[in-house]
């Protein structure tokens, strides 16, 4: 018998999630993935599977003065950018997904931010 690791949880819930949703050209998918020191939110368009817009704690205009990116402050500044780089695109509205995480702490304060910039989630 197979134990249950946290991992593998998440990606049990992040499968369901997904059979659920899709992003389409219109409005696309809004992917957010957490590690324990970085997170990344990347705009998708499932119709053609491509990336329209990404961001991340690990670029490196980001990484320029050394500090710790795995909290609030950090997701706040990436859903910021995220929504900033959509708009260009012409991007306005998104479907969320939250991959598999609970919508808490840096999940919710990415998404918060992403909408106080002008996406509507």
């Amino acid at each position: 018998m197979k134990l249950a690791t946290r991992r593998s949880e998440r990606k049990r819930r992040h499968l369901t999630i997904r059979k659920k949703i899709s992003g389409t050209q219109e409005r696309p998918r809004l992917a957010v993935f957490r590690s324990h020191q970085h997170i990344y939110a990347q705009i998708i368009d499932d119709t053609i599977g491509h990336t329209i817009v990404s961001a991340s704690t690990v670029e490196p205009e980001e990484r320029k003065d050394g500090t710790y990116f795995g909290n609030i402050d950090a997701a706040k500044v990436i859903g910021e950018r995220i929504a900033k780089r959509a708009l260009e695109k012409g991007i306005t509205q998104v479907v969320f997904d939250r991959g598999g995480n609970r919508y808490h702490g840096r999940v919710a304060a990415l998404a918060d931010a992403a909408r106080e910039h002008g996406l509507e989630l």
